[in-house]
């Protein structure tokens, strides 16, 4: 069983909503499981996230035995009027990690943008 993570005090400029969306992007394979500690949520807490990003279009799942295997829809416009004109692929490109950068180690400089928001 995975720990709670610690609470967090304070703000943060990426939502929990942004941060599931990403690591999504990043592995359609994901287990719940393994989003909650790479964002340091609870279970029940992304499984709520999902939900509403399958609600309102952003994201779909098939099922696969007993896996799930996600599909971010990449030309989906942002929900805020801040962003209006704004793609989930636009906001994955800053989040989301090149493919040729999973194997380093994590450096202190910024992260490239990855060539494709989505798969």
């Amino acid at each position: 069983m995975v720990a709670v993570p610690e609470s967090h005090s304070g703000w943060t400029f990426v939502t929990n909503h942004a941060r599931v969306l990403a690591a999504i992007a990043d592995n359609p394979n994901v287990r719940i499981r393994d989003i909650a500690a790479h964002c340091r949520l609870t279970e029940r807490a992304v499984q709520r996230i999902i939900s509403d990003l399958e609600r309102d279009g952003y994201l779909s799942h098939t099922r696969d035995g007993r896996s799930n295997i996600y599909r971010v829809e990449p030309d989906k416009v942002l929900r805020h009027p801040a962003e209006a004109g704004l793609t989930v692929a636009a906001l994955l490109s800053l989040l989301v990690r090149d493919e040729t950068d999973h194997g380093r180690s994590a450096g202190p400089g910024p992260r490239p943008a990855r060539s494709s928001a989505a798969r």
